[in-house]
């Protein structure tokens, strides 16, 4: 499992072209008409031309900044064509023609030919001397357009050649170019060239895929500023309210791109800014701490010349980012949805100007957030591994990659969190520890240093198909536990909770896991390996589970087993040697649950997840539905309102659930009660379970994740032996 590095910022070619190919099919894939190439070839031969069209249409955008709707309709490549692939006009008070030929090849190696610059110059001619009739329909409509603006007085030509091809062609090819521009540049210079390369095409592609930057208008007052005596020049004072909501509504969550995390919805902190916002709001300013933005660059509009600071100052800020307050921003935005009398508060605001130095960026990022309630998993964010992973996973797969805390986790098929990649990444560690750290708490993710977790799964830095292919592993194994759950009782069903990540970490022993890294944008590899892992998993859980059992003649907690590194590393070992031996183990027959199980009184889940603070304030949560009626009855009245199946954690003993619709607290089986009246569900339950409906980012229910910190939750820990007692449990 071999990291994939880029070299001196770019990665190698083969990356380079497979990610290029990715995004000119993801912009371009319904912008080209492409209907006469599919009566004349197909396959290869197909996808060649189809991509060739597209990097024209790339090549124009990058000289010449059109849409990408724009781009596509300057594409002229086909029969009659006469050399050209694009021609794209540029108006205005710089007018400019670009001629644009195009060069695809999917081993990065494209021919530089002389034979296609002395095509694309004949091309011109015909331009040039009005005679449009030898182009096809689309090319005759631009290349007249083309002459029209040539026509009003010296306007330059530039030949574009876009090869994908890492390095310039050869004196052939770049004497052809110069022989051209000496024939139409006689009586002075109009005709030029640009040749664009696989690096720069890279580049742009990239460029696309990032989120535009966020500019902000803001005005200040009263304020004072550091100015050039400054390190950094800033400025700090009061906006109002309604300049905040406007930021939220034109920016959503890119606002939020250099935070640590994002808005987490609501909290009762957050309701408590509301309430504020809403009944008094003059006394908002008094009780906040404000917001903190830093920018790349600032324009600045002083209204006084001689007295600026008995005036407002009006600033635009350039790639702004709110680094401290996110979650102030989102209530000011509620607040004034819900309540007009929220605009006269007023929220104090400093402002810094980094001139795009990111080490300061992050620096003022981690100080300023120090006073809040933040953890190291917070700061991963301000790692750039986390950054550079989240471009790849974009370029590569075209998935999103979830590294601030939200209050909206990313669905399955959009991609994932950090936090599945990390657990995903020790579980897929050739060493069965990584697994065993975790078991209780994922707080050791994010432990840096010479014994921390993070640095050995971030560090070099994973390839995106290794870490995409062992999420998708992971996901696997839980949906097979899940089923598995209800055959068994007692110490297996324990096994099936506590021992998630341990046998996660066997099934990876168990694949075949040479292919796991390579790229492949078919994802070949996950799809074999999800459709084995099932069957893995139903011959692994009764072996493991006799390997346990055999560890000592009393026996061990399953909890405590799945924990120890050392018995981890002991139960790995013998395990993949039974199953290498092809044994199925015994725990079929004195674990699967065969007949009505003894219960010990369910404790309550709420009260052992507050009493032990397992989940922290703000927790994303989302609704998972129990069974497939009730999915359905709440399918519609859930699409309605997307927040309805969504909620965070605090931790109250009784009430616990913030709902996202309405901000209220709920007690997790009242809330679903709600939600099932509110939907008009008919044939609704008298009663459920809402710490199972409840899903943490993790994918835990809460009752899954009581049931793991106390061990007994709703199955003993234990054989059905009369008297017998773990170990482990004796103190408790």
């Amino acid at each position: 499992m071999n990291a994939q590095q880029p070299k001196g910022g770019q990665p190698d070619l083969n990356t380079q072209v497979r990610q290029v190919a990715n995004a000119l099919q993801k912009v371009y894939g319904d912008l080209l008409d492409t209907s006469d190439l599919a009566a004349k070839c197909s396959g290869e031969a197909f996808e060649t031309r189809r991509t060739s069209r597209a990097l024209a249409a790339q090549a124009v955008r990058i000289v010449a900044g059109f849409s990408p709707e724009e781009a596509a309709a300057t594409v002229i490549d086909g029969d009659l064509d006469q050399g050209i692939d694009a021609i794209a006009v540029v108006e205005g008070a710089k007018p400019h023609v670009y001629l644009v030929q195009s060069k695809w090849s999917a081993k990065g190696y494209a021919k530089g030919e002389r034979e296609a610059v002395l095509e694309l110059l004949a091309g011109l001619r015909l331009i040039d001397e009005e005679n449009f009739a030898p182009f096809n329909p689309r090319g005759r409509r631009l290349a007249e357009y083309a002459k029209s603006v040539m026509d009003r007085g010296t306007v330059p030509v530039t030949q574009v050649v876009v090869m994908m091809r890492p390095d310039m062609p050869g004196d052939g090819f770049m004497q052809a170019i110069k022989n051209g521009e000496e024939e139409f540049n006689r009586y002075g210079d109009v005709l030029g060239h640009r040749i664009i390369l696989a690096p720069e095409i890279w580049a742009s592609v990239r460029a696309d895929q990032a989120p535009e930057p966020v500019v902000l208008s803001a005005e200040l007052f009263p304020w004072f500023g550091m100015g050039s005596d400054a390190l950094y020049e800033s400025y700090q004072g009061v906006v109002d309210a309604e300049q905040v909501a406007d930021w939220a509504e034109q920016h959503g969550t890119n606002l939020f791109n250099l935070n640590i995390r994002k808005p987490l919805g609501r909290t009762p902190i957050n309701n408590s800014l509301i309430a504020t916002l809403t009944e008094e709001p003059a006394n908002f300013w008094y009780y906040n701490n404000g917001i903190t933005v830093l920018c790349d660059r600032v324009e600045k509009v002083e209204r006084s010349a001689r007295a600026p600071q008995q005036k407002p100052l009006m600033l635009t800020l350039h790639n702004a980012s709110v680094v401290n307050g996110a979650q102030t921003v989102r209530a000011v935005a509620e607040a004034l949805q819900k309540e007009d009398a929220a605009a006269e508060a007023k929220i104090g605001v400093r402002i810094i100007v980094t001139h795009a130095a990111q080490e300061f960026a992050s620096d003022t990022t981690r100080a300023t957030n120090r006073q809040n309630s933040v953890g190291d998993r917070d700061f991963v964010a301000l790692d750039p591994v986390q950054g550079d992973i989240l471009d790849e996973m974009r370029a590569e797969l075209g998935l999103e990659y979830g590294v601030q805390r939200s209050e909206v986790d990313l669905p399955e098929e959009s991609g994932c969190t950090v936090v599945e990649a990390a657990v995903a990444l020790a579980c897929a560690h050739a060493d069965s520890q990584y697994a065993a750290r975790i078991a209780l708490a994922l707080d050791p993710l994010w432990e840096r240093g010479p014994q921390g977790v993070y640095d050995v799964l971030f560090r070099p830095r994973p390839g995106v198909y290794l870490l995409w292919n062992a999420v998708q592993v992971v996901r696997e194994v839980r949906r097979s536990l899940l089923d598995l759950r209800k055959r068994y009782e007692g110490r297996a069903a324990a096994l099936t909770e506590h021992g998630t990540y341990l046998l996660a970490h066997l099934v990876f022993r168990l694949l075949d896991t040479e292919g796991i890294d390579e790229p492949d944008t078919k994802l070949t590899w996950a799809g074999d390996a999800k459709a084995e892992t099932k069957e893995i998993v139903e011959r692994l859980l009764p072996v493991t589970m006799q390997v346990i059992d055999g560890l000592s003649e009393r026996r061990p907690q399953i909890r405590a087993v799945c924990a120890d590194v050392d018995r981890c590393r002991e139960v790995s070992e013998r395990v993949v040697e039974a199953m290498a031996e092809g044994k199925d183990g015994s725990a079929p027959d004195t674990y699967r649950r065969v007949r009505p199980t003894r219960k010990r009184r369910r404790p309550n889940a709420v009260q052992i997840l507050v009493d032990k603070r397992v989940l922290p304030e703000g927790e994303p949560l989302a609704l998972s539905t129990a069974y497939p009626t009730e999915a359905d009855a709440l399918r519609d009245w859930l699409a309605e309102d997307p927040q309805r199946s969504r909620a965070t954690w605090t931790n109250h003993r009784t009430k616990p659930i913030v709902w996202a619709p309405d901000g209220k607290q709920y007690s997790p089986s009242g809330l679903i009660t709600l939600m099932w009246e509110q939907a008009a569900w008919e044939e609704r339950p008298v009663a459920n379970q809402g710490t199972a409906r409840w899903v943490t980012s993790s994918g835990d229910t809460l009752a899954d994740l009581a049931w793991r910190t106390l061990g007994d939750l709703e199955e003993p820990d234990e054989s059905d032996e009369p008297g017998r007692q773990d170990e482990d449990e004796t103190d408790q």
